[in-house]
């Protein structure tokens, strides 16, 4: 993965694998990455505490990953998950954190 762009991110796109619905986007570092490998759960790395994060460590609604693609210039990540809690993603209680334009 090429980290180099965005100062040691590649951002992660996170879908969900029966819906094929895009559900967020986070970054991860080579830590975070290394993680989700190890733990089959998406952890990202928080731009504002600068510490890694696990979905669901507090809500309980983890993402458990399916499979993971790289795109064309290995910056960034397709991750393909299953929902698991009560299927809610967004910190704002939705199942996506995207909304219709206004």
């Amino acid at each position: 993965m090429d980290y180099s762009k965005l100062n040691g991110l590649i951002p992660a796109v996170i879908q969900d694998d029966e819906s094929l619905e895009v559900l967020m986007v986070g970054f991860m570092n080579e830590e975070a990455l290394a993680r989700t490998r190890t733990t089959g759960y998406a952890t990202f790395f928080s731009r504002t505490r600068h510490t890694l994060w696990t979905k669901g460590e507090t809500s309980g609604n983890r993402l458990a990953v399916v499979s993971m693609f790289t795109d064309c210039d290995d910056d960034t990540l397709l991750v393909r998950v299953r929902r698991e809690g009560d299927g809610n993603v967004c910190h704002l209680g939705t199942r996506s954190c995207f909304i219709p334009c206004r």
